[in-house]
């Protein structure tokens, strides 16, 4: 076989390896996310990219919720006189749309951006060097734990990623190929980059700018001053430019379209004070004086655990890197390639210097990336304490703002692997010349497997524990929504609780509404009682529901919670008689019966002396008020446009100790009773069990069907009918 052939058949071999690492990251990718992530992460920004995924695919931009826009309200969406959008631009989430559109999946979107990044690199690495190291930096770049967890979520970096990818292979192979098409396809992926998310686009752009400005300024300069044509450079790199701008230009329409002005991005009309910059910076209710102190110590660290922690075998494959960039950067000083003489078929002299200044431009996107994000607060909010990489964001993701230094640093690895592997071949030659050739071989192929399998246990080692914390969240999200996964929806109404906020898919990422508000389930926000009568009002002929738990909801993945699904009715008359009996242990001597109402003009209370094992309590709601059956001279009244009826029932043991039963009623009045008005009532109420205080929170939420939540004595009954009488 002759050279040019074999030379031919080695790099099909290396497509071919290539193309398989491609597509099994796709399928682990898909896997992981369909299994690990399945209610997706401890990052609620994934929710809103399948919400405006779901616009895009029904034709909108934005949610029409007119009055109900508070009730809602998802997470990370602008409220601006009844419709509402997200902050973010819509690429990543079209993106996801396209498989939601073709097979009802949006996860097939994150099995295909992983399997292109993984391509993009090998291409990427084969246009640089050649494609052993494209091959290599494609495994590097996978197996990193920052490209494994942020391709397996419905997050936007792995998604740019691939379109500043395909800018850079584009761009070097216009200008090795002198290619205007390919020219051109890099400004595509660039301005689409650039609509993706703008910032992270031009960090990335910035040294091939520069190239472009500086290749332009020469040519120009050097053109004949009466030459009618421009040089072939200047119209390449001016391609290029004009798709960029192109897209430029759109990203400043869909601002004009969604905020009024072109120069306002969403997240700036979402929080004016989150962009780049020093000073006070400032998101929702969390706010900072950003320095350039801060800056570098955030990002300082940022960068450590990047480098220890989240790429391949932690510092093993960041000294790769370091490596392949030291013995690149020496070669070329000497007037040398890197590595040995590809295959890109150009003269030695051309192809050298296309090397040397691919690399110093893979080179110049990891000081744009460090240096750019300094004026970026963002870095430093993904770590809750600076020095503990196991707080915060990073803990889960990494730092995934700096996701795309993760392109040089598997290419330079990539050197340094593919010198390793020459190295070793020299050793087994100089090792044949002192041994045999067998033992030589047997040498080498042992040096060659404990570095494979020490790198092997490196990889794993720092994958394993943001795996398992995000396999924790998993385990706490699954118990959270089994009552919700159990039940089957058909015209409904859930109202669910606001742990972090007065936001939809803020932490309960799966519960979200279809664009309409039309969905076989309409997720609400269990908010205030005129506000939750008003959804209820929206939608009259609905079966309500109440989404609640015992427990507080926090971050915390081992701190799981005890949900429950509650039917609801909206009870009405004249007036609506209720009762209400609890259980009582045998040491308790005195009970303490109280009424009030949200709205605190009053009470109605008494109290019990030797209760026996059972305790009822009578009440009713009117118009006019509620009262207490053991206290009827007393009429706490309520607010007519909605109400909360209290009715808390103390236990007192000898001791002092206390236990309360307590109960909230959604009421308010109507003008439906018999004598022109009357009341409503949202049965059955919110019921808590609480120790030692009046009021508990979710962490006493009452459920009943659990026989583990509470002691064998706790009963809470509740019961009310409607009664036409005054």
């Amino acid at each position: 076989m002759s050279r040019g052939r074999a030379r031919l058949a080695r790099a099909d071999r290396l497509t071919l390896a290539a193309a398989f690492v491609a597509v099994a990251t796709g399928a682990f990718t898909f896997v992981i996310a369909a299994t690990l992530f399945r209610y997706h992460s401890v990052n609620h920004d994934e929710g809103v990219y399948l919400m405006q995924a779901a616009l895009l695919l029904s034709g909108q931009l934005e949610i029409h919720a007119g009055a109900l826009a508070d009730a809602v309200h998802p997470w990370f969406f602008i409220e601006d006189g009844g419709r509402l959008y997200p902050k973010y631009n819509p690429v990543p989430a079209a993106m996801y749309a396209v498989s939601m559109w073709l097979f009802g999946e949006p996860r097939a979107t994150l099995a295909v951006v992983a399997a292109g990044n993984a391509a993009l690199v090998y291409v990427l690495g084969s246009t640089a060097f050649d494609r052993r190291v494209g091959l290599a930096a494609a495994v590097l770049f996978v197996a990193s734990p920052l490209a494994l967890a942020t391709s397996s979520v419905f997050l936007p970096y792995a998604p740019t990623t691939l379109l500043n990818l395909l800018f850079a292979v584009a761009y070097l192979r216009g200008v090795r190929d002198r290619s205007l098409a390919l020219a051109g396809l890099a400004g595509v992926a660039i301005g689409l980059a650039f609509f993706a998310r703008p910032f992270t686009a031009v960090l990335f752009a910035a040294p091939f700018i520069l190239h472009a400005v500086v290749r332009v300024a020469v040519a120009v300069r050097e053109v004949e001053i009466l030459s009618p044509s421009l040089p072939g450079t200047v119209r390449r790199h001016g391609f290029t430019a004009l798709f960029g701008t192109v897209f430029v230009g759109v990203t400043l329409a869909y601002n004009f379209r969604l905020t009024g002005s072109p120069l306002t991005f969403p997240y700036e009309a979402f929080a004016p004070m989150d962009g780049p910059g020093f000073g006070e910076r400032r998101i929702l209710g969390h706010s900072e004086e950003y320095t350039l102190e801060l800056a570098l110590r955030s990002n300082g660290y940022a960068l450590w655990y990047l480098a220890t922690r989240w790429v391949v075998a932690g510092p093993l494959g960041t000294l790769l890197a370091f490596a392949g960039g030291g013995l690149a950067t020496r070669r070329w000083l000497s007037g040398r390639r890197a590595l040995a003489e590809g295959d890109s078929g150009v003269e030695p002299l051309t192809e050298r210097r296309f090397e040397r200044t691919a690399g110093l431009l893979l080179a110049g996107v990891v000081v744009s990336v460090v240096v750019g994000n300094l004026f970026f607060w963002g870095t430093n909010n993904l770590l809750a304490t600076l020095s503990d990489p196991t707080n915060g964001l990073v803990a889960g993701f990494g730092p995934f703002y700096h996701f795309d230094l993760l392109v040089p640093l598997s290419i330079f690895g990539g050197v340094a692997v593919v010198a390793g592997g020459r190295g070793l071949s020299r050793l087994r030659v100089w090792l044949a010349s002192r041994v045999t050739p067998e033992s030589a071989q047997a040498i080498v192929v042992a040096v060659a497997v404990l570095a494979l399998f020490g790198g092997a246990l490196g990889a794993a080692a720092v994958v394993e524990a943001p795996l398992d914390r995000h396999a924790a969240y998993a385990d706490k999200y699954e118990a959270a929504y089994e009552p919700i996964e159990s039940a089957s929806f058909d015209d409904d109404l859930v109202f669910v609780p606001t742990p972090y906020g007065e936001w939809l898919q803020h932490p309960f990422q799966s519960l979200r509404n279809d664009p309409g508000l039309d969905g076989e389930v309409v997720y609400a926000l269990n908010r205030d009682p005129a506000e939750d009568f008003a959804v209820i009002d929206a939608y009259p002929d609905r079966e309500l529901h109440r989404y609640a738990y015992r427990g507080v909801w926090t971050p915390n993945p081992n701190r799981h919670v005890a949900p429950k699904l509650e039917s609801l009715d909206v009870r009405e008359g004249a007036r609506i008689d209720a009762s209400t009996t609890v259980g009582v242990p045998d040491r308790v001597q005195r009970a303490v019966v109280r009424l009030e109402t949200d709205r605190g003009d009053g009470h109605a209370e008494y109290d019990v002396s030797d209760p026996d094992d059972s305790l009822a309590v009578d009440w009713s709601v009117g118009p006019d008020g509620a009262r207490l059956a053991g206290d009827p001279n007393a009429t706490v009244p309520i607010d007519p446009e909605g109400d909360e009826v209290i009715v808390t029932v103390t236990l007192v043991d000898p001791a002092g100790s206390t236990f309360t039963y307590r109960q909230e009623a959604t009421v308010r009045s109507t003008d439906e009773g018999i004598d022109g008005d009357g009341v409503e009532v949202v049965w059955p109420p919110e019921r808590s069990v609480c120790r030692l205080v009046t009021e508990c929170g979710t962490g006493g939420t009452y459920i009943p069907d659990d026989p583990d939540a509470h002691a064998e004595w706790v009963v809470f009954e509740t019961n009310a009918e409607a009664n036409e009488e005054r």
